[in-house]
């Protein structure tokens, strides 16, 4: 099947033409209809199989032209990155049709997103977050919305999302169509489902959690942290292979340790994004690796989702994630639009149980490479790795099974320290002096007492 089976008009067909597609990968084939019908729609596919397309041509060939004021289409994502990228995507596929989109997150002026939306929109993308903020202000009405589309529901939730999501599933129109698309399916998720869906067709096209076949998929097993920082220089080392390299770690102090010990091995050839980063820093470094300026690219999990860069060669996974939704999401970011890819997962004995959790939701073991003579064994730890001293022998440290062993926080006072304040000298002896004045009366009996 090409795009020409479809049910597509003449200036989506001329759009799709300019940008060089001409078949349908299986989920845009198998979802254009279902989405075309008005019906609730989940979809399940892997990671780079062009998810958004799958459900941004059936919507933009069914929206008619409008110069109402509301918008009609909702997208949710869960990044300032994936909002600018969805956007960035409706763009090129309107490029011959009249389709006013705008995209609003947090961290940029709000002011300046309520002046673009009081312009007038088709469609608009949004993090959770800023649009309750636009809706509760009045200065964005949801009331015309006709389609809501949820993308990477499961971060949303990861980040907290989970009172916005319901309070702006309260305030959209009850009748309108619910579409969701995603690489795994979570508990959390199928609660979302259960709520807020009515009856949706369920697309599959893969099993949740199933890898690409165009990915190959290696690992190392590392005793520690700053082996593997060797064994990353080392690779590193490689620029022809190595050309265009994501780098993956758990958290936004390990992405920074990392980007500035590679900084040092390789000059004004790395760059970093994680949610700490400014956002035109984070638009920045995304801008300059996908151009080839910098050939590192190092982020943390939030970044995985959706972000799609052309031509990423390898993926390395610097930790083996806990959760392994996200290592699928992470090895999504190589191998797209049916392209060769790869992906490496650097595992220390304390993440094999990781490891297995990811083989057992992948079906497969992920071939271990041997690892590099030429590579130093570190026998540096992090603050995380090293283990923690107990104090067997301590003479002064009572037993708790004791029967009169105070508890942990207990110490004797210092003699000065066990004086009982009784409120100061003065006080004590004008009480003694004067009675406390009952009434008016008493008191001014006091104060001529006093004179004489």
């Amino acid at each position: 099947m090409t795009f020409q089976d479809l049910n597509l008009s003449t200036p989506l067909h001329n759009a799709l033409d300019d940008l060089g597609f001409s078949t349908p990968t299986a989920i845009q084939e198998q979802a254009f209809s279902v989405v075309m019908s008005g019906r609730d729609v989940v979809g399940i596919a892997q990671t780079g199989t062009g998810k958004t397309y799958a459900y941004m041509l059936p919507i933009l060939r069914s929206l008619k032209y409008s110069t109402q004021l509301n918008p009609r289409v909702l997208i949710l994502v869960p990044t300032r990155e994936l909002v600018v990228q969805v956007v960035d995507e409706i763009e090129k596929l309107t490029t011959y049709i009249n389709v006013r989109v705008t995209g609003v997150y947090g961290g940029t002026n709000i002011n300046t997103q309520k002046k673009a939306v009081a312009q007038g929109l088709d469609i608009i993308v949004a993090t959770p977050g800023r649009l309750y903020d636009l809706a509760v202000s009045r200065a964005l009405q949801l009331k015309s919305i006709q389609k809501l589309v949820i993308d990477e529901v499961d971060v949303m939730l990861d980040l907290g999302f989970r009172h916005q999501l319901i309070n702006i599933f309260d305030i959209l129109p009850k009748q309108r169509q619910n579409i969701m698309f995603s690489a795994t399916m979570t508990d959390d998720v199928d609660q979302i489902i259960s709520e807020t869906f009515r009856n949706p067709v369920r697309i599959s096209v893969a099993a949740s959690g199933t890898p690409l076949d165009n990915i190959k998929q290696t690992g190392y097993k590392i005793p520690n942290f700053y082996t593997k920082v060797n064994l990353l220089e080392y690779l590193l080392e490689d620029r022809e292979t190595y050309h265009k390299t994501l780098i993956f770690v758990g958290y936004k102090k390990m992405a920074d340790r990392i980007f500035e010990r590679l900084e040092k091995t390789f000059p004004e050839e790395c760059c970093v994004i994680h949610s700490n980063k400014t956002q035109n820093y984070r638009l920045r470094s995304i801008r300059q690796f996908e151009d080839g300026d910098n050939r590192i690219l190092i982020a943390t999990d939030v970044m995985a989702r959706g972000l799609d860069i052309n031509g990423v060669s390898q993926v390395i996974n610097l930790d083996t994630p806990a959760y392994p939704e996200n290592y699928m999401h992470r090895i999504g970011r190589t191998g797209r639009a049916e392209k060769e890819g790869s992906s490496i997962v650097l595992t220390t004995p304390k993440e094999e149980d990781a490891l297995v959790k990811i083989e057992s939701l992948m079906d497969m073991k992920i071939p271990q490479l041997a690892f590099p003579d030429s590579v130093a064994i570190s026998e540096e730890l992090t603050p995380e790795e090293r283990p923690k001293v107990k104090e067997i022998n301590n003479p002064t440290k009572r037993n708790k099974n004791d029967e009169d062993a105070p508890g942990e926080a207990f110490h004797e006072k210092s003699k000065k320290n066990q004086k009982v304040n009784l409120g100061g000298s003065y006080r004590r002896e004008i009480a003694k002096k004067y009675k406390k004045p009952r009434t008016k009366g008493d008191k001014v009996q006091n104060l001529r007492r006093k004179k004489k």
